[in-house]
């Protein structure tokens, strides 16, 4: 297998501090960039990230930090990017070391604003990184599920298979599995759209639709998911049934860990969806998701009438009582 080398965490969120945690299983030590320096003297001396998972302890002496990302990256082998998409390119201004022989492996689950790219494609188009050194964590996994130590699973994709194997053994523990692909366009696509259909699913909820609607509504999420990846990426055969693209829409559609379903929620209760933003006081990918996939779907025009329900609700301020029955018409 190909070695990972220095492995180094970026990102100072719940799901950047699961990995971490993951990743010392297996490994000595790690780099660890995060952008605040007042964060990183409490994590040092706390033993926890001050702000995220505050319960998983760490040994900070097992942690090289640093708020200077070059600093990082010139160090590191292997870089884990785990920030909020609408904030990667901000966290990427001050970066001036070439990527071209890292390992750049991201568990973002977002498209790049403004660029409509996800992640991978924004790492090959931009800082010309190599297709075979590029890979992304997919799902069905929450970050504080993780935190819990409850039997988890995570998708490590690459083209390069040794690569993948070989990152998904840094990860895999008693309490984590970790499975193989080559269909990295596929997962980021899904992780991008499972979030809209949460909050779809989350408003449904709010609006008190029972289960029954909520099964139609995941099965049509399901299909639209697989004509829409049919469309974007022809040349591979996947199994829309396998717990990456299936298994993380579900899980990411009913948990109560799911920030896209609880933004959802609100709103089906009446929030309105800034108010529903600031109350969570967290980054609900599936907000900008929404958007990034809306505009990038006038390319390849398929059919997705979900995706467009939530565009909707979100951005053009439908009503959602009028919008949801327009959307459930669909399901015939």
């Amino acid at each position: 297998m190909q070695p990972t080398g220095k492995i180094a965490i970026m990102g100072g969120g719940s799901w950047a501090t699961a990995l971490a945690k993951l990743v010392l299983n297996n490994e000595e030590n790690i780099l660890w960039y995060m952008r605040r320096d007042d964060r990183i003297e409490d994590f040092k001396r706390d033993g926890h990230n001050p702000a995220y998972l505050t319960d998983v302890a760490f040994d900070p002496d097992r942690i090289e930090f640093s708020s200077n990302i070059n600093e990082v990256v010139d160090k590191a082998d292997t870089l884990v990017l785990a920030t909020p998409s609408p904030y990667l390119k901000s966290h990427l201004e001050k970066l001036t070391t070439s990527l071209k022989n890292k390992f750049v492996v991201t568990a973002i689950k977002g498209i790049v604003p403004d660029e409509n790219l996800v992640v991978s494609s924004y790492f090959k188009q931009v800082y010309d990184v190599p297709n075979n050194m590029v890979a992304v964590i997919g799902g069905p996994c929450h970050a504080e599920e993780v935190a819990l130590e409850r039997l988890s699973y995570l998708t490590v994709a690459c083209e390069d298979v040794e690569r993948a194997r070989s990152f998904a053994s840094v990860l895999s523990c008693n309490k984590l599995r970790a499975i193989v692909s080559t269909d990295v366009i596929g997962i980021e696509y899904c992780a991008v759209l499972k979030n809209v259909y949460a909050i779809a699913s989350g408003i449904c909820s709010g609006m008190r639709y029972g289960d029954n609607f909520q099964a139609m509504l995941v099965s049509n999420a399901l299909k639209e998911m697989s004509h829409f990846l049919s469309a974007v990426s022809p040349e591979i055969t996947r199994d829309m049934s396998d717990s990456v693209y299936l298994g993380d829409l579900l899980v990411t559609s009913y948990s109560r860990f799911s920030r896209n379903h609880n933004l959802g929620t609100m709103i089906g209760r009446g929030y309105s969806v800034k108010s529903a933003q600031v109350e969570m006081d967290m980054i609900a990918e599936g907000y900008y998701g929404t958007k990034c996939m809306h505009e990038l779907n006038s390319k390849y025009e398929v059919p997705m009438p979900i995706l467009d329900c939530v565009y909707d609700i979100l951005y053009r301020r439908a009503s959602i009582h009028k919008t949801i029955a327009r959307m459930a018409d669909t399901f015939l």
